[in-house]
């Protein structure tokens, strides 16, 4: 009796999934519409440019962010570019030979050079030779808080004391008190993973949080926080009421922003993740649908080598999930009408 039942459920589930999954791909771009850290319209002429190896439109838009105080698309674009470097740095080159105080070219070469010292196996060594440069950066543009993010990250590799970061950070928030980039970076500083624990990067988050203006990724910043403890294994159900919140607030957050806007695309990436290991599938799915073709290297990037590979497969089997637990039947015994769902 016990082996039929089972047998009965899995039949259910199976013709469930037949059923539902096809009509739950509305709202989800086509799997090759699905782009990995795609630029906005405001960075992509920069990185285009810069493949033909000039800087004058990279030089423009951050000379731009810096000028108007745009901290959080200075920060972004800076890594960018940073990173597009990494691969091709001629027009990066060009750049600090023509103008080799500009500010914006100094601090893409400070993140540029922290984030090859960081992929270096004497990481320690090489981050603590890329001092000097950061300090240019932050001394080209008093009043700028990203060379305080990349000094971060840098304290972060090279096992900076908490007196050392508590330094560190007092000057990233005097320069901008709600700048999203140097949150994460402290955020990880105080992780479990590198010196602090899973309860001070919770409360370190969740005062941020509290803290933060209406809209404000930083609002989003404990489900950074759950990432990193659910990362370690199995919550205790203390933790996991931590995470639900943090999830739920995350959810508030992304709730704000249109469908298919690029700037809170890694929060909802993070977001889905949380939601997924949380078993809230419903909410997951909706998430993608938010993402749309945004599809960011983290978190995914943590759990497989192939990061958009992996959002894929999961976006897949979100759908498939939702399907397997949406009722054939209305509760008036009719089929279900397409696009209603449970």
């Amino acid at each position: 009796m016990v082996r039929t039942m089972s047998l009965l459920r899995a039949l259910i589930s199976t013709a469930r999934m037949i059923r539902h999954t096809p009509q739950l791909a509305a709202g989800l771009p086509p799997d090759d519409a699905v782009l990995l850290d795609a630029p906005d319209e405001r960075l992509a002429p920069a990185l285009v440019s810069a493949a033909y190896g000039e800087y004058d439109q990279a030089a423009k838009l951050l000379a731009t962010t810096r000028e108007s105080a745009e901290w959080e698309d200075r920060d972004r674009c800076v890594r960018r570019l940073a990173a597009f470097a990494h691969s091709r740095d001629a027009w990066l080159v060009a750049w600090l030979r023509a103008a080799p105080r500009d500010p914006d070219a100094l601090l893409v070469r400070a993140e540029l050079a922290v984030r090859r010292a960081w992929e270096s196996p004497a990481r320690a060594e090489r981050l603590r030779e890329t001092g000097p440069l950061i300090d240019a950066a932050a001394d080209k543009a008093p009043r700028d808080p990203v060379p305080w993010r990349v000094a971060l990250d840098h304290a972060r590799g090279t096992h900076a004391s908490h007196s050392a970061f508590e330094s560190l950070w007092a000057q990233a928030v005097q320069r901008s008190s709600h700048h999203y980039g140097c949150h994460v970076s402290a955020l990880q500083y105080l992780s479990a993973e590198w010196y602090g624990s899973h309860r001070e990067c919770f409360d370190f988050a969740e005062r941020a949080a509290y803290d933060a203006l209406p809209g404000s990724l930083i609002r989003a910043l404990p489900a950074r926080a759950a990432f990193n403890q659910l990362q370690s294994g199995e919550p205790t159900s203390v933790q996991a009421e931590r995470i639900d919140a943090a999830a739920d607030l995350a959810v508030e957050v992304s709730a704000g922003y249109e469908a298919g806007d690029p700037w809170p695309a890694e929060v909802r990436n993070l977001l889905t993740y949380v939601l997924i290991e949380r078993g809230r599938w419903n909410e997951a799915l909706e998430q993608f649908r938010l993402i749309g073709p945004y599809a960011t290297s983290f978190p995914w990037n943590h759990l497989h080598e192939d990061p958009l590979g992996r959002f894929l497969e999961t976006r897949d089997g979100t759908r498939i999930e939702v399907a397997s637990q949406t009722p054939l039947w209305n509760r008036d015994g009719r089929r279900r009408p397409h696009g209603h769902y449970a």
